[in-house]
């Protein structure tokens, strides 16, 4: 319901942030606002920022205020977040307008009458009529405990009978036709569902809003949903999503299979996460509902090319919706089976498929090549092209430098090997100008790539750089807005410091990475080699170790992604490819 923006403005300044948040991570002064590690990303260096009216984390993007943190920290819907801050803020959450109330109570109304035709499908089930449904059930494997956990029901033959029984508890013709389970013909009134097992569909909070139906034998269409209602949205909702939300957090991964039975198997065989769309390729919404739960699910497809397209379709709708903390995976069933199949042949089967499921950065870059040759030139410029664009559509800037630079990094490695480049040869560096010279070349390496600024901020801010100018530029650098290219941010280092783009600028005798021509690939191990000279061999080798031991406890992606490119340091400094010149 619409609530009144006084309330929500009186809500936000009883609710004081600094408490609130604390209570999720630990935080210090850092002169009149805070600071911590986000609670939204794993961190070793603060980066999450709590001002008086809002939150900000420099690492993933997190913004927001009260009502936000509490939506994005515990998956709760608006209404929930609203009801807990005002309860702990002696608040009184204001009373619906009189049409407010009345939607409400139709909302009531309709969840009541969806319940006792849930439970008037679940005694057809169980008797003579409904038997051979019940056969059919238990030749899939089903279990007593699972039917009645996902209150499977049947039909019957049609005919008005469920108007007829229902009629005895109250509940009238026309609530059955408002909630999606008759239809009103020319004279009469006719049941949507008939001679099919039923599979209620439930709302994250356990409420039955729909059902679906399966016909028994071979009449089309095989599976038939409910209709939009005012509790009901094909687009918004998955099945088996109350479900899901409790298992995932008893440790339970978070998939997401085709149909209403295969995510009854998988439950049944000990997956507890699992859902799926109804009927329809995923939603921006359905995919906003799976973040809630987890900040990386698992799409668990087909192997034909029905589930490659699926998994095409959904990797476009996620793409501008991705963040540092929420991603998909990709899991390919192998050909010919489904879960159902599949478990046949044990848990640990279907544990195996999980286990090899892929980061959607690499499954992308195998979608868009699907079917391509890249024989040629034009082949392969076309390829790069769709490539960037894909990782333009990223919102988040950051993240779509990674993209970015993984997809490209792919690229580059596809058919021929490049041809030897000749590298600048520079004079050693001794002495005291050997710190300064290599700070140099790793802050003109971030100058002409500035994507490198976007996706490297971290470990560019936690460097020791010489005092003076290095130190003047690297936080100059840092200060420039995000997604800009090479021109763009001399352009805009030229407003912000002159001094430190001059010193950068008149930088001579670069080696190629650092250069403006470098490709990605070649530019970030530049800045890894200088990174590690800079960072030093202890201090990089216990970031490598602490790395290590980190993923080895949580192998969560962020770790996994920090160890990655720790190790790109290590690798690049021995490797010694690159020397600065000292000017």
């Amino acid at each position: 319901m619409a609530l009144p923006p006084n309330f929500l403005d009186e809500l936000r300044v009883r609710t004081p942030l600094a408490p609130l948040i604390g209570r999720a991570t630990r935080l210090t002064r850092s002169g009149r606002n805070w600071k911590g590690c986000c609670p939204f990303h794993n961190e070793k260096s603060p980066s999450f920022y709590v001002y008086d009216d809002h939150f900000h984390c420099f690492g993933c993007g997190a913004h927001g205020d009260a009502i936000s943190f509490v939506m994005q920290r515990e998956g709760a819907a608006f209404m929930e977040a609203i009801e807990r801050l005002s309860a702990e803020a002696g608040l009184e959450v204001p009373k619906p307008s009189p049409e407010a109330a009345r939607r409400d109570a139709r909302a009531r109304d309709m969840h009541g009458v969806l319940a006792a035709v849930e439970a008037a499908y679940q005694r057809r089930l169980h008797t003579p009529e409904g038997r051979p449904a019940l056969d059919y059930l238990r030749r899939r494997n089903l279990t007593d405990a699972t039917i009645a956990r996902f209150g499977l029901g049947w039909s019957g033959e049609g005919r008005g009978a469920l108007a007829s029984e229902l009629r005895e508890q109250g509940i009238e013709t026309a609530q059955l036709i408002e909630a999606g389970l008759m239809q009103q013909r020319e004279d009469r009134a006719t049941d949507l569902f008939f001679n099919r097992v039923m599979f209620p569909i439930r709302d994250r909070r356990g409420r039955t809003i729909s059902f679906g139906g399966r016909i028994l034998g071979d009449g089309q269409p095989k599976y038939v949903n409910g209709p939009e209602s005012p509790v009901f949205s094909k687009r918004r909702n998955l099945y088996g999503l109350d479900l899901a939300r409790e298992g995932v957090f008893r440790g339970a991964k978070l998939l997401v299979a085709e149909g209403y039975m295969d995510v009854i198997a998988l439950h049944q065989a000990g997956f507890g996460g699992a859902v799926a769309p109804l009927g329809t390729a995923l939603t921006q919404e359905q995919m906003e509902a799976l973040w809630s739960v987890s900040p990386e699910p698992i799409l668990c497809l087909d192997g034909d090319a029905a589930g490659a397209r699926a998994m095409a379709r959904a990797a476009e709708v996620a793409l501008p919706l991705l963040a540092p903390e929420r991603t998909l995976r990709f899991a390919t069933l192998p050909a010919g089976e489904d879960p159902d199949t599949l478990l046949a042949k044990g848990a640990p089967a279907m544990e195996a498929v999980l286990n090899a499921s892929r980061p959607l950065a690499e499954s992308l870059f195998e979608m868009l090549r699907e079917g391509r040759a890249l024989t040629g030139p034009e082949d392969r410029a076309a390829f790069r092209k769709r490539l960037e664009t894909a990782a333009a559509s990223i919102t988040d800037k950051s993240l779509a430098s990674e993209y970015r630079r993984a997809l490209l990094d792919r690229f580059f490695q596809l058919g021929r090997r490049a041809a030897p480049v000749a590298r600048v040869a520079a004079r050693p560096v001794l002495g005291a100008a050997t710190r300064p010279a290599q700070a140099r070349t790793l802050l003109a390496t971030l100058l002409n790539h500035p994507w490198l600024l976007d996706a490297l901020a971290e470990p560019i801010g936690m460097l020791d750089m010489p005092e003076g100018i290095a130190t003047q530029a690297r936080d100059a650098l840092l200060a420039l807005p995000p997604g800009l290219d090479g021109p763009a941010a001399r352009e805009a280092l030229r407003e912000a410091d002159a001094v430190a783009l001059a010193w950068l600028a008149t930088a001579s005798a670069l080696p190629l990475g650092a250069r403006p021509e470098a490709q990605a690939a070649e530019a970030e191990e530049c800045f890894w080699h200088f990174f590690a000279w800079l960072r030093g061999d202890a201090a990089l080798n216990a970031d490598l170790a602490q790395a290590q031991q980190d993923a080895a406890a949580d192998p969560t992606a962020e770790k996994l992604r920090r160890l990655a490119l720790l190790k790109e340091a290590a690798d690049a400094h021995r490797r010694g490819e690159y020397q600065a010149e000292t000017g």
